[in-house]
């Protein structure tokens, strides 16, 4: 018997490396960076987490009379965004509030993402009293009063760390996502590939991962994002009626110190309520932007559509 052997010779683990990195992050990175939502979107949500990470070590954390009282905005570098009522940098509060809310987006984001999409995708594929049992939790929790339930957890626990803030926060909002990713998973189980795929023997856990979920990216992209600003308004809203409890500074303390503390009749004081305002409005446009361009990035017709474009234009 002869064996056919191939001349090709086996690739590196160098080689492997580099062609895992160019199809996983380089490849997809270029198409999110070439859309100008993924481009803005990306820029506004590095900028806030540089500000969150890098930004509290290099910039002081604010002290009292360090400029006049109510100091308007642009009027010096020293507090370019002006001072409040005890003479404190507006600028060093944003930047040292901001980790506080980067934690509370990431714990409850991740929290309602993760959660609605590990139930609603094993009750969609395997059906059955599974199906039945994860829909029942699903159906009870959903009858539940997400707002009144927050507030009362919130009032009970006196949660001091962002982390668990934004766990509590995230409690609620994974039943609509694990419902309709339920039902996007009975379709996509009945498609040809995971069909073969089944056939072929492989795994559940693989099927789920590169076929099912790989699938519903953009969708579950958008909820990420939409469960961040929800995060972000609770949060910012509890600590503004004064229902959670200050530990740390976060926009939602700057705004009810600015309430409680100014008056806001007066425009030469109403500005202590306005930026930390505009900044939620401003990281709120940036994960919606980002999902937007990643919807391109995960849907592989617009994906192809994109390359083709890109490819007839540099010819």
């Amino acid at each position: 018997m002869f064996t056919q052997t191939s001349n090709v010779p086996e690739p590196t683990a160098r080689e492997k490396a580099y062609r895992a990195f160019e199809r996983r992050i380089y490849a997809p990175s270029a198409v999110l960076l070439n859309d100008w939502r993924g481009l803005v979107g990306s820029v506004i949500l590095v900028t806030f987490v540089f500000i969150g990470t890098v930004g509290v070590y290099l910039v002081p954390e604010p002290t009292v009379m360090e400029g006049p009282i109510f100091a308007a905005p642009f009027s010096s570098w020293d507090y370019p965004l002006g001072t409040s009522v005890m003479g404190e940098s507006i600028f060093k509060q944003v930047v040292h509030a901001t980790p506080a809310m980067l934690q509370m987006i990431t714990a409850g984001a991740l929290l309602s993402v993760g959660l609605g999409t590990t139930i609603g995708t094993v009750a969609g594929y395997r059906g059955g009293r599974t199906d039945q049992a994860l829909m029942t939790l699903t159906d009870v929790v959903l009858t539940i009063p997400g707002l009144a339930l927050v507030v009362v957890l919130a009032t009970i626990y006196q949660p001091e760390s962002p982390f668990m803030v934004g766990l509590i926060l995230g409690i609620d909002n994974w039943p609509t996502l694990a419902r309709t990713i339920r039902s996007q998973v009975l379709s996509v189980r009945e498609e040809s590939f995971t069909e073969a795929s089944r056939i072929m023997g492989l795994s559940e856990s693989h099927i789920l991962r590169r076929d099912v979920i790989s699938n519903m990216m953009p969708y579950i992209s958008v909820n990420f994002a939409n469960s961040s600003r929800k995060i972000i308004f609770e949060s910012v809203g509890l600590y503004f009626l004064g229902i959670l409890p200050v530990s740390v500074l976060n926009w939602g303390v700057m705004m009810n110190n600015a309430y409680s503390k100014a008056d806001l009749t007066n425009p030469d004081q109403l500005h202590w309520l306005l930026v930390p305002m505009v900044l939620i409005v401003f990281i709120s446009l940036g994960f919606i932007l980002l999902a937007q361009g990643f919807d391109r990035v995960f849907n592989v017709r617009l994906r192809a559509r994109h390359e083709s474009t890109s490819g007839g234009e540099n010819r």
